[in-house]
């Protein structure tokens, strides 16, 4: 039985198609998880130098959240990513895309003025649900 329900009263258009829903509706009685803001930072501090590399790992640090509470990425309803550099949004897509596929959670991005360390880039936040 699935818990969750997408919503697209208006169409997804590209390149955003495929990787994010306008409205997710949960079942009643869904186990939720709310995970902090995920930083681009390995476990053993290893910072990635580029975008599209930090992006990866912050989602990385994401699904080992999930993994920890018996979820997948695919139970992903709501995401928010914090983003430090305007350019960075087609590559943001691309990870998505490329680590996401086929999962579409709600979905906002910011442009923030910084974040706490000045080196990151991104910062992910996550809510998801599953039975």
């Amino acid at each position: 039985m699935t818990v969750s329900t997408r919503h697209d009263p208006i169409p997804v258009l590209d390149p955003y198609h495929g990787i994010y829903a306008h409205g997710v509706e949960t079942r009643a009685g869904a186990r939720m998880l709310h995970i902090s803001g995920q930083i681009p930072q390995s476990p053993d501090g290893h910072l990635p130098p580029d975008f599209p590399s930090q992006c990866r790992q912050a989602l990385k640090n994401v699904e080992s959240v999930l993994h920890s509470a018996n979820m997948t990425l695919s139970d992903i309803v709501k995401m928010s990513f914090f983003l430090t550099r305007r350019e960075d949004m087609s590559a943001l897509v691309d990870v998505r895309k490329e680590m996401l596929d086929g999962v579409r959670p709600a979905i906002t991005t910011i442009f923030v003025a910084g974040l706490v360390s000045p080196d990151w880039l991104v910062e992910v936040e996550v809510v998801a649900c599953a039975e």
